[in-house]
């Protein structure tokens, strides 16, 4: 059996400039892949030249890029996010401004090959818009705005190879089941799949349920731990999720892809990677098992 790949999400190094360094560091603790987090502060995903240079680095250190993170704000700094975007929101111009953000990162994968894209449909409850954006309520996401903007990305992405992924997130809209039902019921568009984020999932209920209810459409799973109170992006078993049945779990389901740890830099980062890639090891022996 072919060894299942990891990868490093460069949510990570989310609050700084992605640099070659960066993806030398992933790859040099054992990593196969990543997930670039696209937030223009971290990676401009609007200049065709960064785009060259990923491509580069990608190169260099080993890596392919599995996935794409549609963004969700304009920017994020030590002090937190900048410029909220909601691919749900019911205000024309603040789905518009975010649907242009999300095609525009999407349009890496015309230069770099990539797998999925990964998308929030309205806002965690924790994200309040920002003052400098367009005035909007938690109430103006919607599931009719999440439905054109999905069909709209589902659209772009199919004849570049790639799948879009919505995410289970914390809001309504974006529990596993709500995600289920979305796809089997509102989208017309074929093939959009769901991205199932361990830890969004462990606050929101029971992970095990959440892996049954998604399995017929999984696309993507982020691995990451909290204590159930907080979305802490711990490193795995860091928090109170049960990893031997959640990966029993995945495994049930038939998910064979990457699982890409979506973690948190409580320190410095190739510390971080040297407890994520002794996490890795703990994850391979329980699949193995």
């Amino acid at each position: 059996m072919a060894k299942r790949p990891f990868g490093v999400s460069t949510h990570l190094y989310r609050q700084r400039p992605l640099s070659r360094a960066h993806l030398l560091e992933i790859a040099a603790h054992g990593f196969e892949t990543v997930e670039l987090f696209a937030t223009r502060t971290h990676f401009d995903f609007h200049s065709a030249a960064a785009i060259g240079d990923l491509q580069q680095w990608l190169g260099e250190a080993g890596l392919s890029l599995h996935a794409i993170h549609a963004p969700v704000g304009e920017g994020n700094r030590a002090g937190g996010w900048t410029g909220a975007l909601s691919l749900a929101s019911a205000d024309p111009a603040a789905r518009a401004r975010a649907l242009g953000e999300a095609e525009q990162a999407l349009y890496i994968a015309r230069r770099i090959p990539a797998s999925v894209f990964v998308a929030h449909i309205g806002l965690p409850r924790w994200q309040r818009p920002s003052p400098a954006g367009p005035t909007e309520t938690r109430a103006a996401d919607t599931r009719d705005g999440a439905r054109r903007s999905v069909e709209a990305l589902a659209g772009v992405a199919a004849p570049l190879g790639v799948r879009v992924a919505v995410e289970v997130i914390q809001n309504e809209l974006s529990r596993a089941g709500s995600l289920a039902h979305f796809i089997e019921a509102d989208l017309e568009q074929d093939g959009v799949g769901i991205c199932l984020d361990f830890g969004h999932a462990h606050l929101d209920g029971d992970l095990n349920d959440a892996i049954e209810i998604v399995s017929e459409h999984l696309a993507a799973v982020h691995v990451h731990d909290n204590r159930g109170h907080a979305d802490d992006h711990l490193l795995p078993f860091e928090g109170t999720i049960d990893w031997p049945a959640a990966l029993t779990g995945i495994q049930k389901v038939g998910y064979e892809g990457p699982l890409m740890l979506e973690i948190e830099g409580r320190g410095p980062s190739k510390q971080t990677l040297q407890h994520a890639k002794r996490a890795r090891k703990r994850m391979e022996r329980l699949l193995a098992h």
